[in-house]
């Protein structure tokens, strides 16, 4: 499964996925990446408010056209998690904030996630089985 996923016990609140994230969607508040929910267009508050039409949905994803948009802030203040804010732009194969965070507190999917535990399961299985011999 292809979703980006936060791990908040790892994060530093470095800011990194931040400031390069090309699609102006995710914040670190209190320790917790935060990432823009990609609102349905028809219910996304911030692409209804903006005044100059700088927001559009693309391919399934809301995006801000830095570009047109004025930096009055009022898609900032409708965002319902908080995640707009504005930073430069850019493709990766991986998402720029995956790349960008030293701690790997953002992962690019489950199956990320559900190989980590099992590496550390066969690890610890290996562990005890050493123990287990003497």
């Amino acid at each position: 499964m292809n979703e980006l996923i936060a791990r908040p016990e790892l994060c530093e609140e470095c800011s990194k996925c931040e400031r390069i994230c090309p699609q102006n969607a995710i914040r670190v508040i209190n320790g917790v990446p935060v990432f823009c929910l990609h609102c349905s267009p028809d219910r996304a508050p911030c692409l209804t408010i903006c005044p100059e039409d700088a927001i559009e949905e693309v391919n399934g994803a809301i995006i801000i056209n830095e570009d047109d948009c004025i930096g009055c802030g009022l898609c900032r203040n409708a965002c319902p998690v908080g995640a707009i804010h504005i930073n430069e732009s850019g493709d990766q194969e991986k998402p720029r904030c995956v790349l960008a965070c030293p701690t790997e507190a953002l992962k690019m999917d489950s199956e990320d996630l559900l190989s980590d535990k099992r590496n550390k399961l066969a690890k610890e299985l290996e562990r005890i089985k050493i123990i287990m011999k003497y």
